[in-house]
């Protein structure tokens, strides 16, 4: 494959692949309202190409990404889920984005109605009573629902400084933990690869403010104690936390605050069909039970008792605080809301039910070439291990290097910690019977390739932009910048 030819090598001068209006002022004027510290001393770098040659360089950089508009994702635990472009126009609407966050409640009051009933939809899935949208990212939402659990500690003079977490929590919630001074206690799976109340029993103490715990978990599997281990939680004086990542198996099956679990977040960018990817943009809205309302972010929003209007209550006494400028992602807000009203009550329900039947067919599929470390019923996910193919020297690491050879994206590698050659897949309910067959032909192929042919699933990617990298000189000495 010969070498691609750069957008710097394509530059000529005086070329121009730009339009722009005429000025309304001199170019002096123009540099004299800017501080001198802020001006250049000599011009950009910049190209100088067409407009069609502008267009194709960024159409060929979106086209070597990979995306769920351009192929399967199975991106256990992220929910790689089709998102309706439906919901990206709604976002767009000028009067959602040109709505200054300063301006008075007075001037939006669509903008907090629609708030409002995202809160209460998102009450009715989980089944809590109180709801914030304020926090920006599901780790955010780990944050504050953390912080919420310390100030009602706090708030009875209680100084428990420890969470219980399962090995098979998400991977973020030992750093939350962390990040509000707490130290955690990690809890072992059972042969079953969920947690058994027993396990919280032996560790439970005055020392415990909760035990935060993904369900399903990681593994793919649904928490089947939960109630005896709320039962435990709660007469030793702890809460329950639960990650809710994992929430688009259980919507319209499941509501976590009837089981016994007082506080969660909520991955809005998961779930409710947000484009997410490179850090961003996230969403993690934190619902809790009646008596933890008060300790939620800071402004609530809240309805007046007799003229019914909508507004942001700051006099909240016992509350965490501000958690992020304004209030949240607004725009994600506006698609999770959409999201819901698109498919309502029901719609929810198939998704979750479609999830679930997807990833058991793709077990099933599969098991007969890796090993199944839980051959048990899963929920949206599962987790296979390549032990089987590392004897033949491919690691999973090379067999996902090869999925993306046919124009897949890899699962997640390597995780959950508990279970060695970890390949998670989470095929979400978007995709159709013939791409969950598809993938199970190339999966079923690269079984073949690690038995007779081994050094080409090792040598792999072959067909992308990028052949394979020095993962490890990559991420110690990262340069994304073009040296001509």
């Amino acid at each position: 494959m010969s070498e691609p030819i750069l957008i710097y090598e394509k530059s000529r001068p005086g070329r121009v692949g730009y339009t722009l209006p005429d000025l309304v002022a001199t170019e002096s004027d123009i540099l004299s309202s800017i501080p001198a510290k802020f001006r250049r001393q000599t011009d950009a770098q910049l190209p100088e190409i067409s407009e069609n040659e502008v267009m194709r360089h960024f159409v060929g950089l979106s086209v070597k990404n990979h995306h769920i508009d351009r192929g399967f994702y199975p991106l256990g635990s992220c929910t790689m889920k089709y998102n309706p472009k439906l919901n990206d126009k709604a976002a767009t609407f000028s009067d959602f984005q040109e709505h200054h966050p300063l301006a008075p409640c007075s001037s939006a009051p669509g903008i907090l109605q629609l708030m409002w009933e995202l809160q209460q939809y998102l009450c009715e899935v989980s089944g809590f009573s109180g709801m914030s949208l304020q926090p920006v990212a599901g780790a955010q939402g780990e944050f504050a629902g953390l912080l919420i659990m310390r100030a009602y500690h706090m708030e009875r003079g209680s100084h428990r400084t420890k969470v219980i977490i399962p090995d098979s929590a998400h991977g973020t919630n030992p750093a939350s933990v962390a990040s509000i001074g707490f130290t955690t206690i990690e809890v072992k799976s059972n042969e079953q690869g969920i947690i058994s109340p027993e396990a919280i029993k032996a560790v439970m103490s005055d020392d415990v403010a909760g035990v935060m715990m993904t369900n399903p978990n990681t593994l793919g599997l649904f928490e089947r104690n939960v109630k005896e281990i709320a039962d435990i939680v709660h007469a030793g004086g702890g809460l329950m936390y639960m990650d809710g990542a994992n929430l688009n198996a259980i919507m319209g099956i499941f509501r976590p605050a009837d089981t016994g679990f007082d506080i969660m977040h909520f991955n809005l960018h998961k779930t409710f069909s947000t484009p997410h990817g490179g850090g961003g943009p996230g969403a993690g809205a934190v619902g809790v039970r009646a008596d933890l309302e008060k300790y939620l972010p800071l402004p609530v929003l809240e309805r007046e008792p007799h003229q019914r209007k909508l507004f942001f209550n700051y006099d909240r006494p016992h509350s965490i605080g501000r958690l992020h400028s304004f209030f949240g992602n607004f725009a994600n807000i506006v698609r999770a809301y959409a999201y819901i009203k698109s498919n309502g009550g029901d719609g929810l329900r198939l998704a979750s039910e479609n999830a679930v039947l997807n990833a058991n067919y793709l077990k099933e599929q599969l098991k007969k070439d890796y090993d199944l470390p839980f051959d048990t019923h899963c929920m949206h996910e599962f987790v296979l291990s390549g032990n089987r193919q590392k004897k033949l020297g491919v690691k999973t690491s090379d067999i996902s290097k090869r999925i993306l050879d046919f124009g897949m994206h890899a699962p997640t590698n390597y995780f959950p910690l508990i279970v060695p050659e970890a390949m998670m897949i989470e095929p979400t309910e978007s995709e159709s019977k013939e791409t969950l067959d598809r993938f199970a032909e190339v999966m079923h192929q690269i079984a073949r390739e690690a038995e007779t042919t081994p050094e080409v699933v090792t040598s792999a990617p072959t067909t992308t932009p990028v052949r394979r990298l020095d993962e490890s000189y990559a991420a110690r000495t990262l340069d994304v910048n073009y040296q001509g």
